[in-house]
């Protein structure tokens, strides 16, 4: 990563002061800025099929950063997962669903409180859908990798520590257009749905979260994928 980088989050409203600490708790990975270093991403973000909205454009100095990678080889899909579940409300419909978030926890968790920028995948409606499954016994863990690579639904960096948010400069705002982005936004949703069914039609004889937890498997076990973003 460059020792500058632009990023963009998209909203409803113009933000020239991104304020730590604001936010909602429940996001992916906690309470930070959720941004993309895609312009045309964050305006996909920014829009619903009822309004437009803005992508506000940012410059970040990262040097000085302590950043968690979580799409590098050195973490699976799982560390993502485990953060998700932390932070995100799932609905838990079993008590194997119950084991599996405490267990992905306790042997997977990260702690994204230690670090001022986080990058990683954006648990949009898709993505979501696909660790819910996947908590819930309903898909193994490689078809969750596999999944995960579907629509190039994106990724996002999240500014976290206030140090961080010290090093953020406003450099302007475009304009999101609903009648554009919201079809690319839903066009993308709609294309990677397809080929997730198209996974699940599949026949698979892989791990579920309830082998995992049976197995006592861990992140160093070579049947956990690694590096989502490949």
């Amino acid at each position: 990563m460059d020792k500058r980088i632009t990023i963009y989050h998209g909203s409803n409203h113009v933000i020239k002061v991104p304020v730590f600490g604001e936010g909602k708790r429940n996001n992916d990975f906690g309470m930070g800025f959720y941004c993309t270093e895609s312009n045309d991403l964050a305006k996909e973000w920014a829009v619903s099929s009822l309004r437009d909205g803005f992508s506000n454009r940012y410059t970040l100095d990262v040097e000085y950063l302590n950043i968690l990678n979580l799409n590098s080889p050195e973490y699976s899909i799982l560390n993502w997962i485990a953060v998700l579940v932390e932070h995100r409300l799932f609905s838990i419909k079993s008590p194997v669903a119950r084991r599996a978030k405490q267990y992905l926890i306790d042997h997977f968790g990260v702690n994204v409180n230690a670090f001022d920028l986080i990058v990683g995948y954006r648990a949009d409606d898709s993505y979501f859908d696909y660790a819910e499954a996947f908590i819930n016994n309903g898909i193994t863990v490689g078809q969750l990798a596999r999944a995960m690579r579907l629509g190039k639904l994106g990724e996002q960096i999240v500014v976290k520590s206030q140090f961080a948010f010290s090093k953020i400069r406003y450099e302007g705002f475009e304009t999101a257009d609903k009648s554009t982005y919201y079809v690319f936004r839903k066009a993308r949703n709609d294309e990677a749905n397809k080929m997730y069914q198209e996974i699940l039609d599949e026949e698979e004889d892989g791990l579920y979260i309830q082998d995992i937890i049976r197995g006592g498997i861990g992140n160093d076990d070579p049947r956990i994928p690694r590096n989502i973003s490949e």
